[in-house]
């Protein structure tokens, strides 16, 4: 009940900098907030909002002994870092292509403990779970190596 209090109020401020906003209590103790006069509800008296100027951020200054890294450190660090995300992609491709031929092989056959179909099924599944997460993987580690400089 706190946070749709909470939520309503600032709701209804950040919407409202220069709006009148009424407080309105029903018969069942529920509390509305509201930009729209009606019997029954409190005009709150309300500080207007601060604004922040739009824009591109400041760069915020580093302190004094703020520890820095020279380009050429930073350059070995992300190229070691690339080689890992390489070596870690290949990895997962491989994972990949793995689980796919088991999802082909196992879709093929019914096993003899698989008199209820529905075992089938669930084998499956569970062999087409490992192919999307596996696929997830090699889309998350190609964005990660996308994103590299």
């Amino acid at each position: 009940m706190k946070t749709r209090y909470l939520v309503a109020v600032g709701l209804a401020l950040s919407l409202s900098a220069h709006a009148e906003i009424y407080k309105y209590v029903d018969e069942n103790g529920r509390v509305t907030y509201t930009n729209i006069p009606r019997k029954g509800a409190k005009k709150l008296d309300l500080e207007p909002l601060s604004t922040i100027p739009l824009g591109k951020p400041k760069k915020q200054a580093e302190p004094a002994g703020f520890p820095t890294v020279d380009k050429e450190t930073q350059s070995k660090r992300d190229d070691v870092r690339r080689k890992l995300l390489e070596d870690e992609l290949s990895r997962e491709q491989a994972q990949l292509e793995q689980a796919r031929k088991a999802l082909k092989e196992g879709e093929a056959i019914r096993l003899g403990s698989e008199h209820n179909y529905q075992r089938y099924l669930d084998r499956v599944q569970g062999l087409k779970n490992d192919v999307t997460l596996h696929q997830k993987n090699v889309e998350a580690l190609q964005k990660e190596l996308a994103g590299l400089k």
